[in-house]
């Protein structure tokens, strides 16, 4: 069992921003990858805990101890023993071939909206000029 790095972070307000943060409050510190300042960011971190792409085995395991520490000083009930219970891969039930589908369908959204914006700049400047 790896040992935990997280320590609790209590300043708020001010400290909003992600580069602000110390690296011992991110459940992946070197990936500086789900921060775990409340309650509600270690529930998010243990639901997208599959989610983190590009990390060892071993930072998985750093990464649950951290996930353990944090829910135990927040009081967040976790029933997972291992971080292998919330896997290494998304489980999202989509295949690969329908994710790219998707992707290359918002990939043309974005080059459409990108034109109408631009044709709609050239126009707003047209009746600029006129006025």
């Amino acid at each position: 069992m790896a040992r935990a790095t997280w320590k609790p972070h209590e300043k708020h307000g001010t400290l909003t921003k992600r580069a602000d943060l110390p690296s011992s409050v991110f459940a992946f510190p070197k990936e500086r990858a789900e921060p775990m300042t409340d309650a509600k960011h270690v529930r998010n971190a243990i639901a997208r805990f599959d989610q983190v792409t590009g990390v060892s085995d071993e930072e998985r395991d750093v990464a649950f101890a951290n996930i353990k520490k944090a829910a135990k000083h927040y009081g967040v009930e976790l029933t997972e023993k291992s971080w292998h219970e919330l896997g290494s891969r998304p489980k999202t039930g989509r295949t690969t071939a329908d994710r790219k589908k998707s992707a290359k369908k918002a990939a043309a959204t974005r080059k459409k909206t990108t034109r109408k914006k631009a044709t709609r700049k050239k126009t707003t400047r047209k009746k600029a000029k006129r006025a």
